[in-house]
């Protein structure tokens, strides 16, 4: 147990498998929790110690305070965790902040940038709670291996290097490890954009088009990244760790990602309707369009934006992609 979080309370908006898994973490290191969620019939089941919707078959703790009451949930807590999509986030902070106290830090985990503006969560926040102070949460970590207290690593940005340490130790626990950075543009960059490459490694994995083909879109992806993470002031080494390659290692190899799992149904030819929520569908529109922005070469960001929305085939994307000029690797 965490000694210095066991006076501490972390309220966690979100009540799906992350939101859940986070705040058993939260608890783990000794702190006090809350959750919120819409739905008063998981609230209850959370409070059995359960969330059959989002972690089937895994029994926790109950000691997970889940309420629909957005201000009982964030009442005397001094540190919120944002558990929820990408793409609602913005509606959430402006219900969220008539109860949110003034001062305590807000911390981001759930991975996406903004469909309609392009703007890093970090930058919403900023805009809605001008007074709490903005981290993130991100890194390689499935929702079902925290829940279950299985051993992961993460990061924890914030611009402030001394609350984002104070965080890490906060969150930190048995089997889980939280490192601390003051790079959040490259933290934020890297979650958003790997749920872009799952897709395409999903698609290939689906498509059936060989494990080399798989490795070449990863590593090659991987470039992409650097590049559009250097257009945004990234720094190169945030990018090499856990919530840039480590994040993609995983996302880009598992049908436990919800992004790979997607991409690998679209390479088969499946029907895409009522799939679980997959952040990569909407971040590769607009990371497409930031890249053309930044003139950022990103032919895999443009492929799956067109892939998804219906522009071309899969065998017309890869066709393209194997047909590009012939350049030096390190060309970055």
């Amino acid at each position: 147990m965490n000694e210095r979080a066991e006076t501490s309370r972390t309220a966690v908006l979100g009540g799906g498998a992350w939101g859940t898994a986070l705040a058993l973490a939260a608890l783990r290191a000794g702190q006090s929790v809350s959750l919120w969620a819409r739905d008063a019939e998981m609230c209850a089941a959370i409070g059995r110690g359960e969330n059959p919707r989002y972690l089937p078959g895994i029994a926790f703790d109950t000691g997970i305070a889940a309420t629909t009451d957005l201000g009982a949930a964030l009442g005397g807590t001094d540190c919120v965790l944002a558990v929820t999509p990408a793409q609602s986030l913005r509606a959430v902070l402006r219900e969220v902040k008539p109860h949110m106290p003034a001062g305590i830090p807000l911390v981001l985990c759930a991975k996406g940038i903004e469909r309609e503006t392009g703007a890093l969560l970090s930058s919403i926040v900023a805009e809605i709670l001008p007074d709490n102070p903005v981290a993130v949460l991100s890194g390689p970590s499935f929702a079902a291996d925290v829940a279950r207290g299985l051993p992961t690593a993460v990061v924890v940005a914030a611009r402030d290097d001394a609350l984002a340490m104070d965080l890490a130790t906060r969150f930190s626990a048995q089997n889980l490890r939280c490192y601390a950075s003051d790079d959040i543009t490259g933290v934020e960059l890297g979650g958003a954009l790997k749920n872009v490459f799952a897709i395409a490694a999903g698609a290939v994995v689906g498509a059936e088009l060989g494990a080399s083909a798989q490795a070449a879109m990863v590593t090659r992806g991987f470039v992409e990244l650097r590049r559009l993470g250097a257009a945004f002031g990234a720094r190169p080494e945030t990018l090499m760790g856990l919530s840039g390659l480590g994040d993609m290692m995983l996302s880009c190899s598992s049908t436990q990602s919800r992004n790979f799992a997607y991409g690998a149904a679209l390479g088969r030819g499946e029907p895409l309707e009522g799939r679980p929520l997959a952040e990569g569908v909407p971040t590769a529109a607009i990371a497409a369009r930031l890249a053309a922005e930044h003139a950022v070469d990103a032919p895999i960001i443009s492929a799956v934006a067109a892939l998804l929305n219906g522009a071309v085939t899969i065998d017309q994307a890869v066709e393209a992609l194997m047909t590009r000029p012939l350049k030096h690797e390190n060309e970055i």
